[in-house]
């Protein structure tokens, strides 16, 4: 049982990736969603108050019914920022706010984080189910854990050599042709 998750989690790692896994909102992006929305808000109240022409009061009216959703998928801040007015919106520090959420929006999960996690959740998983069967699923998976934990410090180590010492490079893969093609492609996707 512990050897099937393990493969199971591995296959869909490979073949899927990271890309598709994100971590949760974190509170910029909590606030920054939650400033979407009091910017849509007051901008659709200035193309109403202004007397805009239908389509943009339209499109400001459906911005601000967007935001909404957004907001509340990511969730409510624990801090709300100053937002009554244009001129708290528009303030240099919410558009640091925005391009801070959205630098943090674009980061993903590594495989090294994923693997780990996946890994705790097995054990946890197997630990839960008890038996001698889950003693044993236990004990595979810590030592699939700690082999991955000395593969990844390996990889890295290498890595660091390769980066330190240049003119070594050449070298270091030379001693290294006689890998297996699964071991390269292994180490590739790893070091990706």
């Amino acid at each position: 049982m512990g050897k099937t998750l393990v493969t199971v989690v591995g296959v869909l790692c490979l073949t899927a990736g990271c890309d598709s896994l994100r971590f949760a909102p974190g509170e910029k992006q909590k606030q920054n969603a939650w400033l979407h929305n009091r910017t849509a808000v007051l901008a659709a109240d200035a193309a109403k108050g202004e007397q805009a022409s239908e389509k943009v009061q339209g499109l400001t009216r459906l911005s601000e019914v967007q935001s909404r959703a957004i907001s509340s998928y990511y969730g409510l801040p624990r801090e709300f920022p100053p937002a009554d007015t244009a001129e708290e919106l528009l303030s240099e520090s919410n558009f640091e706010l925005a391009r801070t959420a959205l630098r943090e929006s674009s980061e993903r999960p590594d495989g090294w984080q994923l693997a780990d996690s996946a890994m705790e959740l097995a054990i946890g998983v197997c630990a839960l189910l008890g038996g001698v069967y889950g003693t044993r699923a236990v004990g595979f998976l810590r030592q699939a854990k700690a082999k991955s934990q000395a593969l990844r410090e390996i990889i890295n180590g290498n890595e660091l050599f390769k980066s330190q010492g240049p003119d070594y490079a050449e070298a270091f893969k030379q001693a290294h042709k006689d890998q297996s093609p699964q071991t390269r492609q292994i180490v590739t996707e790893m070091k990706g």
